[in-house]
């Protein structure tokens, strides 16, 4: 079974599957990369050790061989890139295909209406709802933006990007130079707008109103840094507010494992948003906007983790309030996030049950109740 994985780039949160996919397959698996790296994901230290990766195969280096294997391999999932008639010809020919992007509509589904855009959509997707192609939801919006234009009908699967999940036994013995005086919050992601880092100062400001010792460690660089840090400063919570820069993924989870707590506060234009899978490997208690892609596959409110409304400082900092004097709990809860990284979603389990699918013969929808691969 010759299997190709084809996207723009492989990045961090793919290679952990690709491994996998490489393994079971016996080698007989290929990820194209159709493009570059970008010179900030790179700075980011997102391509380290990539270059030398028997299985990646760059299309700029031999577009006529790629684009061969493309349309002749068994099966291609297609993960996304700027030019789709890369796979648009294998459908057309009836062959097995998975695609795997995330949702439609991340500024809004009464977008659907555009006759140009519905005219797109009709071209890469619609015209297919017969075929034998089928789709990976990397989030949890994927498969109601696709039911919204009557594309791949009961043929959507969950799934998601998958980074590395370590196993560190009892997560919390793992966890160094912790600060037991004060409650520790972690934030990590690019300072731009819908990602709203302005949201951690707000929520800076009324934990130190209700005298809470806290300290919150962000994570990373942007255009929208230095405004907040000058509104840190305004609002008297500086000293409880540290910025690290820009680290590497390594260094990211080193800081997981130092925290009490991780929040995700980007808005529904985050397709899936990585870090959650990280914080949660790492036993933070995470905080997640329910619009972020991953956080309903991931999260089980209340149990493993919270989800919380976008942008709703006052509903965030209740939750985050409620726990702040209860380590049991935020013990309990980080526990069994680290328990379903390492149980259910991680790569090995994506891999194996993807690769069932791909060689059952009828690819007959499983019957999975809940995790990768399970009905979307």
């Amino acid at each position: 079974m010759k299997l190709v994985f084809v996207s723009n780039y492989i990045n961090h949160h793919q290679i952990p599957l690709c491994e996998e996919l490489y393994r079971l397959s016996g080698g007989d698996f290929v990820f194209v990369q159709t493009e570059p790296m970008s010179e900030e994901r790179t700075a980011m230290g997102w391509d380290a050790s990539l270059a030398n990766a028997s299985y990646i195969k760059n299309r700029w280096d031999d577009e006529k061989g790629t684009d061969r294997l493309i349309f002749e391999s068994d099966c291609v999932i297609f993960g996304g890139a700027e030019d789709e008639e890369l796979v648009i010809k294998r459908l057309e020919a009836g062959k097995f295909t998975l695609r795997y992007n995330e949702r439609l509509y991340k500024t809004g589904r009464w977008k659907f209406i555009s006759p140009k855009g519905l005219k797109k959509k009709y071209h890469d997707h619609i015209r297919f709802k017969n075929f034998p192609v089928y789709f990976l939801c990397a989030g949890a919006y994927v498969a109601g933006d696709f039911k919204l234009i009557g594309a791949y009908p009961d043929k959507m699967l969950k799934f998601g990007y998958f980074p590395k999940v370590y196993e560190y036994g009892d997560v919390h013995f793992k966890r160094k130079e912790r600060n037991d005086k004060d409650l520790s919050i972690l934030w990590a992601g690019r300072f731009i707008d819908w990602k709203h880092p302005e949201m951690m100062i707000k929520l800076a400001e009324i934990l130190k109103q209700d005298n809470i010792a806290f300290k919150i460690h962000m994570i990373g660089s942007g255009e929208l840094l230095e405004q907040t840090k000058a509104d840190a400063e305004r609002s008297g919570v500086s000293d409880r507010v540290s910025f690290t820069g820009a680290l590497s993924p390594d260094e990211v989870r080193e800081m997981m494992l130092k925290s009490d707590i991780f929040i995700s506060t980007s808005d529904r234009m985050e397709g899936w948003g990585a870090v959650i899978n990280e914080a949660m490997n790492s036993g933070c208690v995470t905080f997640a906007a329910k619009e972020i892609g991953a956080a309903p596959y991931l999260i089980d409110n209340g149990v493993n983790g919270f989800m919380y409304r976008a942008c709703n400082v006052k509903e965030l900092s209740d939750k985050v309030l409620a726990l702040s004097d209860k380590k049991d709990i935020r013990y309990e809860i980080g526990t069994r996030a680290y328990e379903t990284m390492e149980s259910t979603w991680n790569a090995k389990v994506a891999a194996e049950r993807l690769w069932a699918f791909i060689n059952d013969k009828d690819h007959k929808m499983p019957d999975y109740e809940t995790g990768p691969v399970s009905k979307a």
